[in-house]
């Protein structure tokens, strides 16, 4: 098995419960093709460097998981079939970072301010 950070960006008209349930179908899928999802982090409604299919901002969502390499093809053909997600990233990594993401702790730091 092999650890991927995934990336899911969705459309900006979805409400935060719906990106939520999107973000658990995903965690489904990945399941249900023999992988684990070892953690989930909600980056929330941020703005897009350009416009991607009429979308100014989108929903970002991070999944930390573990799925064996020739099942990341069929998450990825998952990923362009759903008319939500506008853009999707995943990558090889070494392991799994136990800590939150830069994002996160950016996140953090701005409500402390």
């Amino acid at each position: 098995m092999a650890y991927y950070e995934s990336v899911l960006v969705f459309r900006q008209d979805l409400t935060e419960s719906q990106v939520k349930e999107k973000a658990a179908k995903f965690t489904d899928i990945i399941k249900e093709l023999g992988g684990n999802v070892k953690s989930t982090e909600f980056w929330g409604l941020r703005n897009l460097a350009y416009v991607i299919r009429k979308n100014r901002k989108a929903h970002y969502v991070m999944l930390n998981i573990e799925l064996a390499g020739d099942k990341i093809a069929e998450l990825e053909r998952r990923s362009r079939i759903d008319e939500d997600v506008i853009r999707f990233l995943n990558v090889r990594v070494e392991e799994l970072s136990t800590t939150p993401s830069v994002m996160m702790k950016k996140n953090t730091e701005e409500e402390v301010a």
